[in-house]
């Protein structure tokens, strides 16, 4: 309940801050799991792409927001956000991911693990490969362009699922994790 209540509110300021502009809301599966990977560019990011999609999202969100007993109660609680522990292979927020996955929920990932100081795109983190293969979840990759100045335009665009149907069942390589990584950013960029 809280999680929707918050999506609207937060709906109604950014409509009044931000000129949004939504496209490809037809490329957003009605049911069964997904990850979206939007760039990064800004904090406002993460609850702008909540607002907007159609689907709830459970957001993988960097460990430091949780320090906070308030904002983290908020996250875990309200918005169903679960932290992650950036530069390590953080096997409980996998798991977590994996278990929203299992239960055909979205969950959301910066594939790219950190925002981006310059606006330009950086590599995928493998986090969002392994993901993707091991929850059997198509990527749906989502590019925002924007300044975020006040009255702005946010621009939004969301592509086509993108499915690695090809790395089920075998031993999943570090060279394939790139190469799976690069075809997500590849399609990111596209859109920005």
């Amino acid at each position: 309940m809280f999680y929707y209540i918050a999506k609207y509110v937060v709906l109604f300021i950014i409509n009044i801050i931000f000129r949004i502009e939504v496209e490809g809301y037809e490329n957003i599966p009605e049911n069964g799991p997904i990850i979206i990977c939007p760039n990064h560019i800004s904090f406002l990011d993460p609850p702008i792409i909540g607002a907007v999609f159609t689907r709830r999202i459970f957001f993988m969100a960097k460990a430091e927001l949780f320090k906070n007993p308030i904002f983290k109660f908020v996250l875990n609680n309200g918005l169903g956000a679960f932290p992650v522990k950036r530069g390590t292979s953080d096997l409980t927020a996998i798991k977590i991911a994996l278990n929203h996955l299992k239960n055909g929920h979205v969950v959301g990932i910066f594939p790219e693990g950190t925002r981006s100081k310059t606006g330009e795109l950086q590599k995928a983190e493998p986090g969002v490969s392994l993901l993707s293969v091991k929850g059997k979840a198509p990527v749906l990759p989502i590019g925002i362009k924007s300044t975020y100045k006040l009255f702005s335009k946010v621009v939004i665009k969301i592509g086509k699922p993108i499915c690695f149907d090809e790395y089920q069942n075998v031993h999943l390589t570090s060279q394939d994790m790139a190469n799976i990584g690069e075809k997500i950013m590849f399609e990111i960029s596209k859109l920005i």
